[in-house]
């Protein structure tokens, strides 16, 4: 027997309203808002799917008539609002080669919506192949449904849940204030946000260079717990060979001759003799292992998408058959409406139709591309199918084996640009076209529509996870993701806009705080990297085959860890790739905040409230999330209107030892007191 709250009295199914579209909206700004900033900031994003059904729950309480389905509604919106920011992994690329100098709003709302709605309706005959038809876990999917049932209001609802769902309330509120009080005292320059140290090793051990740092920042250990200690070991792994073992290889002298004698291209060649080890091992990693860490990634792709043939094959048949039967007069059951497939293809060909006229648009606005615009513009569109539906799946599948917050959608776009720039290639060679910006930027343009797909059908997959399990309706749930797209995509240039304003991106116009470190945006540089280089003819495919390479081995030793141990130890292949390319103090937060989340969890194994409080827990990682991604916003907001990118400094530049000092005590204080006080009120459940 289901446990699943009953339909209400009367018989009505109360599920896809306006006050539940309106809450999704309100919510889809918010967690947009932060997703941006820390996907910028770090080049990770968040599932917003909890804490949006927890704020949901504690909303519509008020109203008596409230359900179970329509929480889920609000939190469907909400989720995939928020899960669009990954957008902002490829769309800052644009003005880092300097095509746009900002975001212009309705270009960039037609990419993410576009895109968006493209992933919804990709998705829906996915739906049967990884969520009916599987038996992937959906980490993320099944625990917002456990929210959601012992939350919602309902016949079997006890005093014990109410309890519960104002005290998640109250974590969600606390976690998010404790990371944006952190998060001022670092703007203020009362804590320092990184902790790093670079060393020249001896030279019985190659004399090369190479560091460690902790990113102190509070979303990161939210993050982190969030990730999980399976996939936190696994960045940590990709972690020690970026920094261990390929960084002191690179820049060890010896190396560096054995290159230079044979021809090869060696980064740390360039270098002036002499250079800090700072200098030397973060050049060397940002133009040289994290080219290796995008072939661990491609690899790892391609893997997943073979792994897909059979289960995506089955789900089309599954979904053909389904309208078949529906035409026959026969009546499904509830569960298993999806939006009509005929309907869903109408809305895939207006899609389709809307990306034409936007790439045509770009290719006639450059003198370069106009006389190849329907080249482009077929090549785009059949681009966009066959790639995006790939994506689509590939993502999808990795939300259900490891979460949408650990799914690799970076990876699938780095993948896509690459797939993009070389089809580009062919292009130039047909039509006799110079190699210049506008070629890039189209590239560019189209990866990130292929993006867009890939991280809404990321998202979704969790979404109809969720709603299967507290037995939703498919088609209003779908609906709703359609709107959820719609409330992301219309926040997202705003937010762009105001950070790139205030902090900037490297290679893009200067910003008001020039003392600010500009935001990293990992994926974006990468990807714009990778664009200019395929293009211009000077990406280094060796590294990149090296890092495929490595992809293969880690892909046979995931195999035979996870075989031999019947699946209780694996080393997820994308992870580590991963762990390749993402800043050392960012990995190394992240794997912290992952072991932070594990010695919790255990702690609170064998008591009466482990259920109880693992939720919590969730909570708080979201919270410490949302709090210090939302600051970054209000903080941009700030800088732009003062015209000012100190306004908080209180301390000196001088004074970054006390600073670093202070920081690593008061994080390491309210780390442990925040998770003592949420282990105590869970308890009191």
């Amino acid at each position: 027997m289901s446990d699943t709250p009953a339909t209400p009295a009367g018989g009505k199914r109360i599920e896809l309203t306006l006050r539940a579209l309106a809450l999704g909206c309100l919510l889809a700004v918010i967690f947009t808002a932060a997703n941006t900033y820390l996907g910028l900031l770090v080049g990770l994003t968040f599932a917003s799917a909890i804490p949006a059904a927890v704020i949901s729950m504690a909303v519509l309480r008020a109203f008596r008539d409230s359900t179970i389905w329509e929480n889920m509604t609000v939190q469907t919106v909400a989720s995939v609002g928020g899960s669009m920011s990954a957008i902002i992994f490829v769309l800052p690329g644009l003005v880092m080669i300097g095509w746009w100098t900002g975001f212009p709003f309705w270009e960039s709302v037609l990419i993410c919506t576009l895109g968006g709605v493209l992933g919804v309706t990709f998705s829906i005959p996915l739906r049967r192949a990884l969520v009916v038809n599987s038996d992937l876990p959906y980490p993320e999917g099944r625990a917002a449904a456990e929210v959601l049932k012992v939350g919602s209001r309902g016949a079997e609802q006890s005093e014990s849940a109410v309890r519960e769902n104002k005290a998640g309330l109250w974590v969600v509120i606390a976690g998010a204030v404790v990371s944006a009080a952190y998060a001022i005292g670092v703007a203020a320059r009362l804590f320092a946000a990184e902790a790093a140290r670079f060393v020249k090793l001896p030279a019985a051990l190659g004399g090369g260079a190479t560091g460690i740092g902790f990113g102190m920042q509070f979303a990161l250990l939210g993050a982190g717990h969030l990730i999980g200690l399976t996939v936190g070991l696994a960045q940590l792994f990709g972690l020690i060979l970026a920094w261990e073992i390929a960084v002191p290889i690179l820049t060890s002298p010896d190396t560096v001759a054995w290159l230079t004698a044979n021809g090869i291209p060696s980064i740390a060649s360039t270098l002036p003799a002499g250079a800090p080890a700072e200098e030397l091992a973060g050049t060397v990693w940002g133009q040289e292992v994290r080219f290796m860490g995008a072939g661990v990634i491609g690899v790892a792709a391609i893997w997943t998408l073979m792994k897909l043939a059979g289960p995506l094959v089955g789900g089309l048949t599954s979904a053909l058959a389904a309208q078949s039967r529906r035409k026959g007069g026969e009546t499904l059951a509830r569960v298993e409406q999806d939006i009509p497939i005929n309907l869903v293809g109408a809305i895939s060909v207006a899609c389709l139709v809307g990306i034409a006229g936007l790439l045509a648009w770009l290719a006639q606005s450059s003198p370069t591309l106009a006389g190849s615009t329907w080249l482009l513009v077929g090549g785009g569109l059949v681009y966009v199918v066959i790639i995006g539906f790939a994506v689509a799946a590939i993502c999808g599948y990795m939300a259900g084996l490891i979460g949408s917050s650990n799914s690799p959608v970076s990876g699938v776009g780095i993948l896509a640009v690459v797939i993009a720039s070389l089809l580009m290639l062919g292009v130039l060679a047909l039509a006799g076209l110079p190699a210049d910006p506008s070629i890039i930027a189209f590239a560019l343009i189209v990866t990130a529509v292929v993006f867009a797909v890939a991280v809404i059908a990321n998202d979704n997959l969790q979404d109809l996870k969720t709603a299967q399990l507290v037995e939703a309706t498919p088609w209003r749930q779908q609906t709703a993701l359609i709107v959820g797209v719609g409330a992301g995509a219309l926040v997202i240039p705003l937010i762009l806009n105001l950070l790139n304003q205030a902090f900037g991106f490297e290679g893009g116009p200067p910003a008001i705080a020039e003392n600010a470190t500009t935001l990293a945006a990992p994926q974006a540089t990468l990807i714009s990297a990778l664009a200019r280089g395929v293009i211009g003819g000077d990406l280094r495919w060796d590294l990149i085959g090296l890092g495929g390479a490595i992809g293969v081995v880690i892909i046979i030793l995931d195999e035979v860890l996870t075989r031999a141990s019947k699946g209780r130890v694996k080393l997820p292949p994308l992870a580590v790739g991963i762990g390749f390319y993402l800043p050392a103090a960012v990995t190394t937060m992240l794997v912290v905040g992952a072991v932070a989340g594990w010695i919790y969890e255990k702690g609170i194994r064998k008591t009466r409230f482990a259920d109880v409080g693992r939720r919590m827990g969730v909570l708080l990682a979201s919270g410490l999330i949302v709090g210090e991604s939302l600051f970054g916003v209000l903080n941009a907001g700030i800088i732009v209107a003062t015209q000012n990118g100190e306004w908080a400094v209180v301390l000196p530049e001088g004074a970054a030892w006390p600073a670093m000092m202070a920081g690593l005590a008061a994080f390491i204080a309210l780390t442990a007191g925040l998770y003592l006080w949420v282990r105590g009120r869970s308890a009191k459940v």
